[in-house]
C-alpha cells in the first residue's frame, strides 16, 4: 500500500508540472513516464505482460494522457513507414538480451546516432519507438528486468541531451502542437516529411553503432 501511495504521489507530481514551465529534472521524470506508458502499450499489443511497480496509469482527460495518446499516435504512423526498423530491433542489432550493459549502451548509440544532425519531435518520437521495440524484444527472452533498465536509459539521454531543447518549448506538450492525421490512408503531413528519409538512415546506422564483440 505504501508503494502504491508513494507512486500516487509522484504521478500527480509530474502531471502538475505539465501545466507550468517544467524543470530538468521534472522533464526527465515526464519523460521515463511517458516512456513506461509507450512501453507498456507496445507489449500489450504484442501480448506480453511487464509489471512496473512505479507505474501509474495517466488519469484521462489529462495533460500527461493527452502528450503520451500523441507520442502512441505518432508512433503508430511512425511504424507503418517503416515497420522493420522498429521491429526485431535486438536482432538488428546482434544484441545479447541478457546484459543489462550490451542492451544499454546500444540503445545509446541508437540515440546518439538518431539525433547527431539536431532533435525534432518526429526523431523524439523515433527514439520511443525504438526503446519500445527493444523493450518488446527483452520480454520475449524473458528479460523483462531490461524494461527498467530501458526506461531509465531513456530518461538519462534526455537529461543529457534533451532537456534543454524541451524546456525551451515549455516541455512536453509542445507535441500537441504536431498535426497528426486521423485517416491511416493519409500520408500527407509533417511526420512523413519528417521521417521518410530518417527512417532509412535509421536502419543503417543500426548496422555501424557497436563493435564485434
Amino acid at each position: 500500500m505504501e508503494v502504491l501511495r508513494r507512486s500516487s504521489v509522484f504521478a500527480a507530481e509530474i502531471m502538475d508540472a505539465f501545466d507550468r514551465s517544467p524543470t530538468d529534472k521534472e522533464l526527465v521524470a515526464q519523460a521515463k513516464a511517458l516512456g513506461r506508458e509507450y512501453v507498456h502499450a507496445r507489449l500489450l499489443r504484442a501480448g506480453l505482460a511487464w509489471s512496473a511497480p512505479e507505474r501509474a496509469a495517466p488519469a484521462p482527460g489529462g495533460r500527461l494522457a493527452e502528450v503520451c495518446a500523441v507520442l502512441l499516435r505518432l508512433g503508430d504512423e511512425l511504424e507503418q513507414i517503416r515497420p522493420s526498423v522498429y521491429r526485431n530491433v535486438a536482432g538488428q542489432l546482434h544484441l545479447s538480451v541478457q546484459s543489462e550493459p550490451v542492451v544499454t549502451d546500444a540503445f545509446l548509440a541508437v540515440a546518439g546516432h538518431i539525433f547527431s544532425a539536431g532533435i525534432t519531435w518526429g526523431k523524439v518520437v523515433s527514439l520511443y519507438a525504438v526503446a519500445a521495440g527493444l523493450a518488446v524484444d527483452c520480454v520475449r527472452q524473458a528479460q523483462p528486468a531490461m524494461v527498467h533498465a530501458l526506461v531509465d536509459c531513456l530518461g538519462e539521454f534526455v537529461r543529457k541531451t534533451l532537456a534543454a531543447w524541451l524546456r525551451r518549448r515549455g516541455g512536453w506538450t509542445d507535441v500537441l502542437r504536431c498535426v497528426v492525421s486521423t485517416d491511416p490512408g493519409l500520408r500527407a503531413h509533417w511526420l512523413v516529411a519528417a521521417l521518410c528519409s530518417f527512417g532509412r538512415f535509421l536502419k543503417a546506422a543500426f548496422f555501424m553503432l557497436l563493435p564485434e564483440r
